[in-house]
């Protein structure tokens, strides 16, 4: 599919440069301060041995941006971004090297289609948050590879990390001071209006000329390594049963929405079924939140992002959703 931003994006100024502060020495504790219902972005380290970290919705809302390093095999480390715009739904965790130069992220207060647009501090270079593309500036043309990072609730990334570790509050602040209050979010989620006139009631009018989805409707955006993308409303894998097969670009595809959100892999050799909030195939069940099997095995993530339907239009076009 086009990348429709290519032609007719919309950037506009709301905010002054970091004025939303992206979080840039994150610490983790095995505490969570906010609800177990709670959305989290999920990322596992590579190398086998570092418990999974969350990183609570909650406080995403108010910095949008956290720069971190995970480890990896043989002793390494890697840098990455974990990326979240309130206006547009939108959740993606991206390995912050380019090029073999590791960038830090911050918030340019910018809007691009009413999508969070990044920085970076070493170029100034300007990024549009849902696709990971460079929009402007000495790294033009350039795209962040996305890593997997689920969402799902943090009562689920409990009970499938029980070692795991989430991220603590900034301790300075007015979020800090406010406890992260989620309030002026969720009435946002809940309102018909969307983009920046629906979060601040304010900004340019906009239209949604579809009747098969709303605007805010929840959708997985899948788009593979080798090329591709299509994105999932959650009504309509939800329709399928909680489950579809399908190909996107070269890439066979199975997408499952289960209570705990919607996840992506590559398609095994066997089939899954979802029954009574359980996933079994091949003989054993699997855990989504992990991707992993009772006895063991692993399921593969494809490239994903999940964001609002209007956001993944905005980017890939009206004919880019999966439709039975």
């Amino acid at each position: 599919m086009t990348d429709s931003s290519e032609s007719a994006m919309n950037v506009i100024s709301v905010l002054p440069k970091d004025a939303i502060p992206s979080i840039d020495d994150p610490t983790f504790g095995e505490e969570y301060v906010g609800d177990p219902d709670d959305e989290v972005l999920i990322v596992e380290p590579g190398n086998g041995a570092s418990p999974a970290r969350a990183y609570p919705i909650r406080i995403l809302n108010y910095h949008e941006v956290v720069n971190d390093t995970v480890p990896v095999a043989d002793g390494d480390a890697a840098s990455i971004a974990v990326t979240w715009c309130p206006i547009c739904g939108s959740g993606v965790v991206y390995d912050a090297t380019v090029d073999g130069r590791r960038l830090t992220f911050g918030v340019s207060g910018k809007l691009a289609d009413d999508d969070l647009v990044l920085y970076d501090r070493e170029t100034d270079s300007e990024w549009k948050q849902s696709t990971g593309k460079c929009i402007a500036g000495d790294l033009a043309g350039e795209r962040l590879r996305v890593r997997p990072g689920p969402m799902t609730t943090y009562a689920a990334f409990r009970e499938a990390h029980p070692d795991g570790v989430v991220l603590q509050p900034e301790s300075e602040g007015s979020a800090a001071a406010s406890g992260y209050d989620p309030s002026g979010y969720e009435a946002y989620e809940e309102r018909e209006a969307f983009g920046l006139r629906g979060m601040r009631g304010e900004g340019p009018e906009r239209e949604w000329n579809r009747d098969d989805l709303d605007p805010k409707t929840i959708v997985l955006g899948v788009t593979p390594a080798d090329g591709g993308a299509l994105g999932f409303p959650q009504p309509i894998v939800e329709a399928a049963g909680g489950v579809v097969e399908t190909t996107v670009g070269e890439t066979a595809v199975v997408v499952l929405a289960t209570d705990d959100g919607l996840h992506a892999f590559e398609q095994p050799e066997f089939e899954l079924r979802l029954e009574s909030g359980s996933v079994s195939g091949d003989g054993t069940t699997w855990t989504l939140t992990t991707g992993e099997s009772a006895d063991g095995r692993r399921l593969r993530r494809v490239e994903t992002r999940r964001l609002y339907a209007f956001a993944w239009q905005d980017d890939h076009g009206p004919r880019s959703f999966y439709s039975l």
